[in-house]
């Protein structure tokens, strides 16, 4: 049984340790020097016998008789079959000008909501309010102890959701950091937190054609996918666009230029929501949405939903049509359509540099790269495009070489004229 001299003695180290006293009541030692009761105990969830812990209060603030009596509580509800409460309702903040977890994540959101977009915005809120603010916000930021953090993200960890576990993970050490960074704590305490105790999700890989006989099979099959004028041109498209599913059934009439032969598509329908993209049309690409054009329902859609012209189709309508023609999950999904292509263009088209393939498949620069590269490299991704497309067709036996890219400003002035035989007959 602990006694007030052995707490008293009990001096601070790097890590967490603990001082047990008896029926599961033990003291944690912060590296900061606070000192915590901590109640543990098993239950069983889903027929399973599993440990949980529960904080109490600071020591002196909680007595050692205190904190025995709230422990004899504890066990009281667990006879009964209650758990006890995550929060210790008793832990009296001393008032100071320390902020508490919640003003400082409030704080820290309200000054980088800024600059991300307002999806993530609103998804760090959320998540914040259902796994941090509930156990952490009231309590004053430098009072937080660690074991009460590595505890609550256990606790995630334990239902199974291993990509929240890191998310909110990722929130409570960068609120933390904000906090350093303003002189209200010294140290962040999330990281000491060790990796080995959390279990890392496991990296998704989509099925995606991996060779050109690969490729060539699936193409062939799109081309027998007898759904709806929507999901069949938007299928047709996904190999020569580079871009994701979601990004192409949501393409509008309003972000075609046909007389530029260019897509140009606003920041807030990219994945990336930082700046808008270009999509450079190939002679094929810009036949294919022509043609769709001329036979276009009255939607500002280019691919609109059968049952109502003013929405979309959706991904998975997509999905089920390659199924539907012997295409199976294993073999490919349409989100791999990019790991596809971007692997394809590496080994048969490496006369375009890594930078002019990821300004295309706008993907995100990491770094100092990320920071003062702003080159768009558009001239060099019209003729990709072009490159590509014609690689794509050649594959399926059509005669077009594509070892050779046309020269744009003249293809431009040919297809301007198709146009206007289109729209005049």
């Amino acid at each position: 049984m602990l006694t007030d001299i052995q707490i008293k003695n009990a001096k601070a180290e790097d890590k967490v340790y603990y001082l047990p006293d008896f029926g599961g009541l033990r003291l944690a030692i912060e590296p900061t020097g606070s000192k915590i009761w901590q109640h543990r105990f098993r239950i069983y969830i889903n027929g399973k016998e599993k440990g949980r812990s529960r904080n109490g209060g600071y020591y002196p603030t909680m007595s050692i008789k205190e904190a025995r009596a709230w422990r004899d509580n504890n066990n009281e509800l667990l006879s009964q079959g209650i758990t006890p409460p995550k929060k210790y309702d008793s832990i009296k903040q001393v008032s100071s000008d320390i902020p508490t977890f919640k003003e400082m994540f409030d704080e820290w959101h309200k000054f980088n909501s800024k600059q991300w977009s307002d999806n993530y915005s609103i998804d760090t809120q959320q998540r914040a309010d259902m796994y941090l603010l509930p156990q952490l916000g009231k309590i004053d930021i430098d009072k937080i102890p660690l074991g009460m953090i590595r505890d609550l993200l256990l606790d995630i960890q334990a239902t199974g959701k291993h990509d929240t576990v890191s998310k909110i993970k990722g929130i409570a050490k960068q609120v933390f950091d904000y906090a350093v960074d303003r002189d209200v704590l010294e140290i962040n305490k999330v990281l000491s937190l060790s990796t080995g105790l959390f279990i890392k999700k496991k990296e998704k890989h989509y099925a995606h054609a991996k060779t050109p006989q690969e490729l060539k099979e699936l193409l062939l099959k799109i081309k027998q996918v007898s759904s709806g004028q929507s999901v069949k041109t938007a299928l047709m498209l996904v190999p020569h666009l580079l871009l994701r599913p979601s990004e192409v059934v949501g393409l509008r009439w309003n972000e075609i230029d046909f007389d530029d032969m260019l897509i140009t598509i606003p920041p807030e329908r990219m994945k990336i929501k930082k700046k808008l993209h270009h999509v450079p049309l190939s002679n094929t690409t810009f036949e294919i949405l022509t043609n769709l054009k001329k036979n276009s329902l009255d939607s500002p859609y280019c691919f609109p939903s059968p049952k109502n012209k003013s929405k979309p189709i959706g991904t998975e309508s997509m999905l089920r049509a390659i199924r539907r023609v012997g295409v199976t999950a294993d073999q490919f999904v349409i989100h791999g359509n990019r790991h596809t292509s971007a692997t394809m263009i590496a080994n048969y088209l490496p006369q375009y540099s890594d930078r002019v393939v990821d300004a295309q498949l706008h993907h995100e620069i990491k770094g100092v790269s990320g920071i003062y590269n702003r080159a768009d490299y558009l001239e060099q991704r019209k003729l990709l495009m072009q490159d590509w497309s014609n690689y794509l067709d050649n594959l399926q036996g059509s005669k077009t070489d594509s070892k050779e890219t046309l020269k744009i400003d003249d293809t431009i002035e040919k297809l301007k004229a198709s146009i206007d035989r289109l729209t005049k007959s």
